[in-house]
Formats: C-alpha cells, structure tokens, sequence
C-alpha cells in the first residue's frame, strides 16, 4: 500500500463493509458505479438520517456527542462522515477548543438489524477509528455498533487483529479501483437480500449451475 493518498485516491469509508460482505457487490457500486435500493438499503438510511445532524452537538453526563462528524484517513485512503463520535473525559485524551480538561474521542456506528457473522461492522468501525486518530493524534482503544432492530449498543475492542483486517482490506480495495477489476461471486443465500442481485445475477457467475440446480437453490433458500 502507499504511505499516503492524495484527495482524489480516497475511497468511501462505508465500502469495506461491502467489500468484507461481498467483494462484487462493493466492486458494482465503487468501480462501476452501478446502485439499487431494497427495503433494508431504504431502512438503513432512515435510521441513518434520525441519528445525522451536521455539526449538532450536545453534552450528556459530561460526555460530549458530536453528530456526522467528517474524516478522512491519507494513510488508510479512506474519507467519510461518522455517525457519532463521543468525547469522554479521560487522561488519555486530547484536548478541544473552548472545553476543559482531556478527552478520548469514541466513533459510535449505527446500524439497521443486528449482529453480523462477518467482521463488515467491526472493521468499518475500526476504520474510522483509524481515520479519527490520525486526524486527532490519539490512540482509541474502543468504538461501539448500535442495532436499529435489537436497539442494543455494543461495545467493540479495536484489536490490532481487527486493525489488520482493515489494513489488509483497504490495501485489497485500492487494488482493485485502480486496475478496474469487478471479481466474480459464487452465489450463497446472501445474494437474496442483497440491493444489487438484479444487477449482479450471482446465479449466472456459476458456469456449471444446472437448471435444476438453480431452482432448488432458490427452493432451499441457500
């Protein structure tokens, strides 16, 4: 990977947890620019518009909560907006205008559903994490992942084997922008639910499927 990016190299922050789902499905939205909405897609960015409110702050418990908070990463190669960042008072922490004392910052993600068995949330945000202490100077040792359908927060420890995950996807990512490459899939029960399965027709990837495979694929549900 490059030691830095320049501004017009950065890549979305939100696509590494495309990337980890699917690594078509990220490569149709980032290098073809190809999008479908679907009801979890159109979910998603409702609860997504409730929790952003560019540059609205607020103070609670002396934890100070900054909304949509824009970042960017020049080492990483990643630019996006956090949904939140908490500022909790800690010695560890940096110091911000107009406020006294230290503070160690916290990026808070918020989801639709509830925990995935893959690392796409975990790793997207570690990511901003990433980008976070690089623009902040400070090391952040934890973030959290908020479920719209289970209405639970959870607590996520930034590991350094979660940190080379998104190191080693963001490396895989720019790879694949830069040369063009769109990869193929093998189709799995994921596919059903995926906003781009119109587009992506996972079930013609499989050179192999027979007609009477493809029609218990879908009669299985797998």
């Amino acid at each position: 990977m490059k030691s830095e990016f320049q501004s017009d190299e950065l890549l979305p922050i939100s696509g590494i947890q495309h990337f980890i789902f699917c690594r078509r499905q990220w490569a149709l939205i980032h290098v073809e620019r190809q999008w479908e909405n679907n009801i979890l897609t159109t979910e998603g960015k409702m609860i997504h518009d409730k929790v952003d409110d560019p540059f609205f702050n607020e103070v609670r418990n002396g934890v100070i909560i900054t909304r949509s908070m824009p970042i960017a990463s020049y080492r990483l190669g990643f630019v996006g907006v956090c949904d939140v960042v908490e500022f909790t008072p800690s010695d560890r922490g940096i110091k911000l205008k107009g406020r006294k004392g230290l503070y160690l910052p916290a990026p808070v993600e918020y989801k639709h559903g509830h925990e995935k068995k893959d690392p796409c949330d975990e790793a997207q945000l570690c990511a901003q994490a990433i980008c976070l202490e690089e623009m902040l100077s400070v090391s952040i040792p934890i973030g959290f992942l908020y479920y719209g359908e289970t209405r639970h927060r959870i607590l996520i420890d930034l590991s350094e084997e979660l940190r080379k995950l998104v190191w080693d996807m963001a490396d895989e990512m720019h790879s694949y922008f830069e040369h063009g490459y769109t990869p193929r899939v093998k189709p799995s029960k994921a596919c059903h639910s995926c906003s781009l399965n119109n587009i992506c027709l996972p079930v013609l990837q499989e050179k192999t499927l027979s007609a009477s495979k493809y029609i218990q694929l879908y009669l299985d549900g797998d």
